[in-house]
């Protein structure tokens, strides 16, 4: 395989990115460490001018060369008026997030492909009020919360899922421009948020009730069958291949066999039934083949490779089935 000038150039600030942002991640780790609930301090709380911060910054500078220019004193005293105003405001800023806690209160399970929400508490121990406070994560708005009358109040974020399983969340990202919006202030905090990932839903026939028998278990009795039942004494019209010759001949009367079979009119969700289908498309019928059988109140079991779990109804059995859907090995075929 050959690399290209252009390709190997390409891939050098990739690699470089890649290692600064490593880099950072194992600095921001040490500062603000994983923990379910955590309190901003200075030592956890950056702060830098926004873009009008800075646009802000260049009208103070056009004033002052106008007043320098021109000896004007009205313009050096709106210019200082404008610069003792840009210093007081980082206070104000910083203090609007500093001193609060946040706490991860819940998690709620969601579908591969939709979004998975966290349930987080906001608090403040102090009487200052705080106002215009952003909490999400990187690709997402969040949510904003105020904290003026109450000391502490409870939202929810939501973070966009796209493969089953246990998903650890990113970093969250807690910020406030308050009060003019020329400052940002900001901390990236790890709260453990953890979400069980479902597969994502997928039809995959209509419900196979009746067409899996777990072994060890029976249902009622089907007459015809493949499995030999019994003897019972010849009636003309019997099938002649039916007809039992080996004991003809040992001199007893005539007999004829009797065959049937065992089925199982509960609905399992079994493995085999979907044989020749890859993994995933396997736990995406099941999935989909549990919520139908929950919503139509028809008992149903789970058949899985390693796990086995009886017909039941309910949301703790359907938690269950889907939650064994969910960790199921993907590596396993």
């Amino acid at each position: 395989m050959r690399v290209t000038r252009d390709s190997a150039q390409q891939a050098q600030p990739k690699t470089l990115r890649h290692f600064f942002r490593r880099l950072g991640e194992r600095w921001l780790s040490r500062r603000v460490p994983r923990a379910r609930a955590i309190t901003l301090n200075h030592s956890r709380l950056f702060i830098l001018p926004t873009r009008a911060g800075l646009g802000y910054l260049l009208v103070v500078a056009v004033l002052w060369l106008l007043a320098t220019n021109y000896e004007n004193n009205l313009v050096f005293a709106l210019t200082f008026l404008l610069i003792s105003v840009f210093v007081i405001l980082p206070v104000h800023t910083f203090a609007n997030l500093s001193g609060l806690r946040l706490q991860l209160l819940s998690t709620e399970p969601a579908f591969a492909g939709d979004f998975a929400e966290a349930k987080i508490n906001l608090s403040r121990e102090d009487k200052r009020e705080r106002e215009w406070i952003q909490v999400h994560w990187p690709t997402e708005e969040g949510a904003y919360v105020d904290l003026c009358e109450e000391r502490s109040a409870d939202f929810r974020v939501a973070l966009p899922v796209l493969e089953r399983g246990r998903v650890q969340a990113p970093r969250l990202r807690v910020e406030s421009r308050f009060p003019l919006g020329l400052f940002r202030c900001w901390s990236r905090i790890d709260l453990d948020v953890e979400f069980l990932v479902y597969p994502r839903p997928l039809a995959g026939g209509p419900l196979p009730l009746g067409e899996a028998l777990v072994e060890g278990e029976s249902g009622p009795v089907r007459r015809g069958g493949d499995d030999y039942a019994s003897l019972k004494p010849y009636q003309p019209g019997d099938s002649l291949r039916h007809l039992a010759w080996k004991q003809y001949a040992a001199g007893r009367d005539l007999y004829s066999k009797e065959y049937e079979s065992r089925t199982d009119t509960r609905l399992w969700l079994d493995w085999a039934l979907l044989d020749g289908r890859d993994v995933e498309t396997r736990l995406s019928n099941l999935c989909h083949w549990a919520l139908q059988a929950e919503k139509q109140g028809i008992a149903y079991g789970l058949r899985v490779p390693g796990t086995t779990l009886p017909p039941s109804l309910g949301m703790e059995h359907q938690q269950r089935v889907l939650g064994a859907l969910a960790l199921f090995p993907k590596w396993g075929g």
